[in-house]
């Protein structure tokens, strides 16, 4: 395996932005599939698709996927880890709007930062990465923060399942760069997620009494299919590419976009309003994300 890379070149930085979009347009992807598919039970059907494609794909580049490599265990926590993050999502939607819960949902890079600071030593967080991803932060907190000062209710189970899912998403990225997962092959650790929340999904499904597939249509199975092969399978397995070559750190300042981008989706795809709090929320977001990234001086 390559060397890891102290800072991110052109490639990482465009390769993250491409795929901040595909997951922005993922919010708007996933409401026309719930027109049909109840929501953890797509989720559970998009982890089987995609883990047939990463299978088949690994086997076209002849990625060995049985060696008893010491991945099995670390594999199925992060399988687990995964699974849990997804169910606290959509169950949290329940609960709390969606723009109000991906505040508390895109907290996860900071828990990825804190969590660097014990079992990732090597990728210490410098003054300026703290300032640009607080700068970014900011700028979610103003896109959503209309949502914060409505009354709760209820609301607070979902934020704090959000705030679950997040330390969820964390504790997944921390624990591929933290074990020997790091150095496994992507489509091997991306198969481990896949394969573990395709059978632990749809059993969530079942508990929680959701209806599954209750009114297919061409626009329900199109956003199904996008976020088998677009998402699941080729989102995913460059996200684990990255996360080996890059400091995790770095790479999930950009994870700041993706509610950004969705907003962009929502504003193209869904005819909602473009309002000048947007348009500082992206000045917010591409500010920190540069000073975050910016190279250390000598």
């Amino acid at each position: 395996m390559p060397a890891q890379k102290a800072e991110l070149d052109r490639l990482a930085v465009v390769m993250m932005v491409l795929m901040c979009a595909v997951l922005g347009v993922q919010n708007v992807v996933v409401k026309w599939g719930n027109e049909g598919i109840s929501p953890i039970w797509q989720s559970g059907l998009r982890s089987a698709g995609a883990a047939v494609l990463v299978w088949v794909w690994a086997q076209w580049r002849g990625i060995r996927l049985w060696d008893a490599d010491g991945t099995l265990w670390p594999g199925i926590a992060t399988g687990a880890l995964f699974a849990g993050e997804f169910g606290m999502i959509f169950t949290a939607l329940q609960f709390t709007d969606a723009s109000r819960g991906v505040i508390f949902l895109y907290t996860a890079p900071f828990f990825v930062a804190l969590g660097a600071l014990w079992w990732l030593p090597n990728e210490n967080m410098r003054k300026a990465q703290w300032l640009g991803m607080a700068l970014a932060f900011a700028g979610v907190l103003l896109l959503f923060g209309e949502n914060l000062v409505r009354p709760a209710g209820t609301a607070w189970i979902g934020d704090l399942m959000m705030l679950v899912g997040a330390l969820l998403w964390a504790a997944t990225t921390l624990t591929v760069k933290a074990t020997v997962l790091a150095r496994s092959a992507p489509e091997k650790t991306l198969l481990y997620q896949l394969g573990v929340s395709a059978l632990v999904l749809p059993l969530l499904a079942l508990a929680f009494g959701e209806a599954g597939v209750f009114a297919p249509s061409a626009r329900v199975w199109a956003s199904l299919a996008y976020q088998i092969v677009v998402v699941a399978s080729g989102a995913y397995l460059a996200w684990f590419w990255l996360i080996r070559r890059y400091p995790a750190t770095r790479i999930s300042s950009f994870s700041f976009l993706t509610p950004v981008m969705g907003v962009l989706a929502g504003v193209l795809l869904l005819d909602e309003p473009l309002t000048p709090l947007v348009v500082l929320a992206l000045l917010l977001v591409g500010m920190g994300i540069w000073i975050a990234n910016r190279p250390a001086k000598a």
